[in-house]
């Protein structure tokens, strides 16, 4: 039996998690009160059940509610039930994007501003988050790539450190990305805008990532980013850190970043490591190159 409760901040996509457990074989239970939790549990675990795996969509805006989650989860482990906590976090930029998108109002918000309703809800969920057994960001996350994180763990079974690895592409020109861990400025490679018919492409184009990668400079830099990056993931891991920002800048965003960019996603993806890939401002107007 594999009885999984799924969690976290509102709008950071568990009502999408919950489908996709279900399109791979889970039965499902959105917003569920936390203290029908023990019984949902015993009608699971009873011998003769033909559940073998169950997610619990848990919704916890409220005091009461809050506190009847770690009743249920105290009831959970006295009776000897095993189950596993999976935390969806966004950070307070994208869920207030996706708040005003849908023009739904922050359960917590009341007559305050989103801003307050979100950080009434993260120091609620703290406690909840420390115990969770798997942590995914879903910042910049895309929906079929959360769908692949979710296969990962619940239906391969691979190995998951709780550490997705976001991958950005930014122009200096239009800021540093706030959000960032570790920022690296790739300007001292030559710049392909100044080569009339790579203008108008980017570091997704094959010509454009020839022309970048064939400097020794781009070589020994992605060897030594590689390197580095390896190197410290272990250490994040261990720190329990969930997410690591790592952005690549250039003047615009639009060739350089892009195709080292690439190149680490690339190959921290053929180690297995949970990595996402932005590129921030590859569609915006060039002006100045990049």
């Amino acid at each position: 039996m594999r009885f999984v409760i799924v969690t976290g901040m509102s709008g950071a996509g568990k009502t999408t998690v919950i489908k996709i457990l279900e399109d791979i074989g889970f039965f499902c239970v959105d917003n569920l009160p936390p203290a029908l939790i023990p019984k949902m549990a015993e009608v699971c675990f009873n011998p003769g059940s033909q559940i073998t795996q169950v997610a619990l969509g848990i919704d916890i805006r409220g005091g009461d509610l809050f506190s009847e989650l770690f009743a249920g989860l105290d009831s959970l482990k006295e009776k000897g039930y095993d189950y596993e906590i999976l935390f969806l976090d966004a950070s307070d930029e994208v869920l207030i994007k996706r708040y005003k998108e849908t023009r739904r109002k922050h359960p917590l918000a009341q007559d305050d501003r989103l801003t307050v309703g979100i950080e009434k809800e993260r120091a609620m969920l703290q406690e909840v988050k420390q115990k969770a057994n798997y942590i995914l960001d879903t910042t910049y996350i895309l929906t079929r790539e959360l769908k692949g994180e979710i296969q990962k763990i619940f239906l391969e079974g691979s190995k998951f450190d709780n550490l997705v690895i976001n991958i950005l592409s930014f122009g200096f020109k239009y800021g540093i990305p706030n959000d960032s861990d570790l920022v690296f400025d790739v300007r001292f490679i030559p710049n392909p805008y100044y080569i009339p018919e790579m203008r108008s492409q980017t570091g997704n184009d094959p010509q454009v990532q020839h022309y970048v990668l064939q400097w020794e400079e781009t070589k020994k830099f992605m060897e030594k980013l590689e390197d580095m990056v390896s190197f410290l993931i272990p250490y994040y891991v261990k720190e329990g850190k969930n997410q690591l920002v790592v952005s690549i800048g250039c003047t615009g965003g639009k060739h350089r970043s892009v195709t080292l960019a690439n190149e680490l996603y690339h190959f921290l993806r053929s180690r297995r490591n949970s990595v996402m890939i932005q590129h921030r401002d590859i569609e915006k107007d060039q002006k100045w190159g990049k």
